[in-house]
């Protein structure tokens, strides 16, 4: 129904505009007195096979929606009942701030791919903590990011600032440095740049949550050589983070199937979907290579289907995320990934890791 109706009909709108009208039909139904149980009930496959314990926390399955949906935790209960193991939302930065000029979000069809540029648009931190402190059963990662006008000079206080906001709230934080659309953000990714920064968000972390080890992962780019990868993989063993997610979106366009004309017409941009699937695998097979059992691996980029999921967690990864394939598959896809991922560990469940 979603391929034959609903998604022709959502294409009629713009990306941006489209996402937009799904997200708020979908938060509107889960307002609906009982809707979210509803939904739980519908959407999880309540299958032993699926579940998974990692990060000191018990996922109903390795399936979670990448960071860039819910860009300010408006609405991560409804997805989480959607089938989702886990919600990542964010970016949020330490400054609200209207992100990049619109057109910002495209699709190129014949690649099943996104185009963005949306530049960190969120409402800031701050503001997000009232709906993160709400009573929730979704799991919920939490990813922050640089301002824009903040220099980078100063972007370790203004990581710091949301990490103090976010932390006691957040299941995980993730540090994002690898969005290709704040000007300078990927530079945080340069080893020397980056180990201050995630010590001192560790450091932040542990002052508001006393208690509790709030889980801190790092999301890389694809775009990284190999000897970068590397270098980031033996950087994060050593600061002792709990995580790497691998990877963000590319700012490479070969080997597409979509016009020249039509991509050019996207402009700049990441680009997300099938065509990062193969080097967001080499770049997880890289990690798990580096720092075998003692991280957490989270395999984002192309994922589209069971087999393709279970591929990512024999290879080392202890959960996935998806973002692209749920615009072009519709809001049954979390199910089917789970319970085709269930299907295809049946001798045994799901390995943990930490």
């Amino acid at each position: 129904m979603y391929r034959a109706l609903i998604r022709p009909l959502l294409y009629l709108l713009p990306a941006e505009a489209a996402h937009h009208f799904a997200f708020t039909c979908l938060r509107l139904l889960a307002a609906i007195p009982g809707a979210l149980s509803l939904m739980r009930r519908a959407f999880h496959s309540g299958d032993e096979a699926s579940r998974v314990r990692v990060l000191g926390l018990d996922f109903p399955n390795p399936i979670g929606l990448a960071a860039g949906f819910d860009k300010d935790a408006i609405g991560y209960e409804a997805l989480g009942a959607m089938g989702f193991g886990f919600v990542e939302v964010g970016t949020l930065t330490g400054q609200p701030q209207p992100g990049n000029p619109p057109p910002r979000l495209f699709r190129l069809p014949k690649d099943r791919a996104l185009v963005n540029r949306m530049g960190f648009n969120n409402r800031g931190s701050a503001d997000a903590v009232a709906r993160l402190r709400r009573p929730h059963q979704t799991i919920v990662g939490v990813n922050i990011g640089k301002t824009k006008l903040v220099p980078e000079e100063e972007a370790i206080g203004d990581y710091v600032a949301s990490a103090k906001r976010v932390g006691p709230l957040a299941d995980y934080v993730v540090v994002n440095v690898s969005s290709p659309n704040t000007p300078g953000l990927r530079n945080l990714q340069a080893t020397d740049k980056l180990r201050p920064l995630l010590g001192a968000v560790r450091e932040a972390l542990n002052e508001v949550s006393p208690g509790r080890r709030v889980p801190l992962l790092v999301k890389i780019a694809p775009d990284l050589a190999d000897a970068d990868v590397d270098a980031v993989a033996d950087l994060a063993l050593d600061l002792g983070l709990d995580g790497i997610i691998a990877t963000n979106t590319t700012i490479r366009r070969g080997g597409l199937k979509s016009d020249a004309a039509e991509v050019e017409r996207c402009g700049a941009g990441g680009l997300s979907g099938p065509p990062v699937h193969e080097r967001a695998l080499e770049v997880l097979k890289r990690l798990r290579a580096k720092v075998g059992d003692h991280l957490v691996l989270i395999s984002v980029g192309g994922i589209e289907n069971a087999d393709q999921a279970w591929e990512r967690i024999q290879a080392g990864a202890a959960l996935v995320q998806i973002y692209t394939a749920l615009i072009y598959e519709g809001p049954f896809l979390p199910r089917r990934l789970a319970r085709g991922v269930a299907e295809l560990a049946e001798q045994g469940p799901i390995p943990s890791s930490r």
